[in-house]
């Protein structure tokens, strides 16, 4: 099988939860205790750090990555999900993993898993785990899946343990509270492993709390820990810190989220040196001014057109949207145009109920069997006094869009991580889409 053939396979062959959402979800570790035996243990033959939550460990495992790369470290990657291709997800030093590793891998190794029936994502992560021990990092960042006390990324031993934030999203898996979802994402807290938490509240923060007593990690609430006093956008979109650390330290990434993740970032990085990391004031400056070329990282606040500004984000829930609207009150433009389109085991109400009502829509779905109707995310949205025509793909949502706008104009397209995959694939294949 050629890369594109085994893609196929592994689709068809493995349930995807990009794809299909819930049915493609196994709870229990049975499969990836079975594969992690039978390639012997890949994980134990490099360090890891471990990243959690419901918002932003994307971003905080691949700026991690970038300054441990800066700092010289060989340092693998594993995150979920992709955008544009698969490979995204397992890279090393920036690289996406190989497309011959990917056909070998499955070539030498299905007779063994097909009969346990693994998902994507078990196998996925048997895949990264393997390819990292074969390219003897020093380091992996590793992105947890769903949750975490279950998720097949939890049979690591880290270095370090961080969980961003705890919002309301796959309440179905998680729990319907706060509280439900972050005893989930507490399951990643290891005995005697230092775990960092980024946000909490009066809900969340006693269960972190119990679960670090009850194994006997060191736990730190980067929040009682507040290393960034301000953050300041430049007319790049680029945002500048004041911090305890680092002065006047430039991020690249934009998002009004940025300015939490960089707090934890910062604190994590004070527990890093204390086990003995070795990264200069320099590193952590080139990783964090230059996240997107050293590892990769897409759809974060992303400027892909000016005059008019087009710009996507993969924010999907209500704690994503939140930070994105907010963002948009404070952009300078003559007119809003969104490009909306959401899956089906999201919060659509929530979301909705928060975008700004003077913007003009254009509802739309992803290509992913997940996706809302578009027409179903308008008629929920007039309820909202949200208007605007339904569309039947990106591609035309965000043509309609460009016909109507003028250079003072602004079209945000997000809602969903699949939306922007869509757009971003439309700007890889067509030349003239831009």
């Amino acid at each position: 099988m050629n890369y594109q053939e085994t893609l196929t396979y592994l689709y068809n062959s493995a349930p995807l939860f990009q794809q299909i959402g819930k049915d493609a979800y196994k709870e229990g570790l049975d499969n990836t205790l079975r594969l992690d035996e039978y390639f012997g243990h890949p994980h134990r033959r490099f360090r890891t750090l471990h990243v959690a939550g419901t918002n932003g460990k994307g971003s905080c495992s691949h700026t991690l990555a970038a300054i441990l790369q800066s700092a010289g470290y060989k340092v693998g990657l594993y995150t979920s999900p992709h955008l544009k291709d698969f490979r995204e997800r397992i890279r090393v030093n920036g690289v996406p993993v190989p497309a011959s590793f990917v056909t070998g891998f499955v070539e030498c190794h299905r007779s063994f898993f097909e009969p346990l029936h693994p998902s994507f994502f078990e196998l996925a992560t048997a895949m990264a785990f393997h390819y990292f021990a074969e390219e003897q990092v020093e380091v992996a960042v590793i992105e947890v899946g769903l949750g975490g006390r279950l998720d097949c990324t939890n049979i690591i031993t880290p270095d370090l343990s961080l969980i961003t934030n705890i919002s309301f999203d796959h309440v179905q898996f998680l729990g319907d509270t706060l509280a439900k979802i972050a005893r989930e994402k507490a399951g990643i807290i290891k005995p005697g492993v230092p775990a960092v938490i980024g946000e909490a509240n009066e809900e969340t923060r006693p269960v972190f709390c119990r679960q670090a007593e009850a194994v006997g990690a060191p736990l730190w609430f980067a929040e009682d820990e507040p290393l960034v006093r301000s953050a300041e956008p430049d007319e790049e979109g680029h945002l500048h810190y004041d911090t305890t650390d680092y002065p006047d330290l430039c991020g690249e990434l934009g998002g009004l989220c940025q300015r939490k993740n960089t707090n934890t970032l910062l604190t994590a990085l004070r527990r890093l040196r204390e086990l003995g990391y070795r990264f200069s004031e320099a590193d952590v400056r080139e990783g964090f001014a230059h996240v997107c070329g050293r590892t990769g990282l897409m759809g974060r606040w992303q400027r892909l057109e000016s005059h008019p500004t087009l710009l996507c984000d993969t924010g999907h829930n209500v704690g994503g949207i939140t930070y994105i609207v907010e963002q948009l009150r404070r952009q300078q433009y003559r007119r809003l145009h969104m490009v909306i389109g959401m899956v089906n085991d999201k919060d659509l109400t929530g979301v909705l109920r928060l975008l700004p009502a003077d913007a003009t829509y254009y509802f739309t779905q992803a290509s992913v069997k997940r996706a809302l109707p578009a027409r179903q995310v308008q008629e929920q949205a007039a309820r909202f006094g949200l208007q605007g025509e339904a569309y039947p793909d990106v591609a035309s949502a965000v043509r309609a869009a460009k016909r109507r706008v003028t250079s003072e104009d602004f079209i945000f397209v997000g809602g969903s991580s699949f939306i922007v995959a869509d757009l971003l694939n439309l700007y890889a294949a067509d030349t003239d889409f831009s």
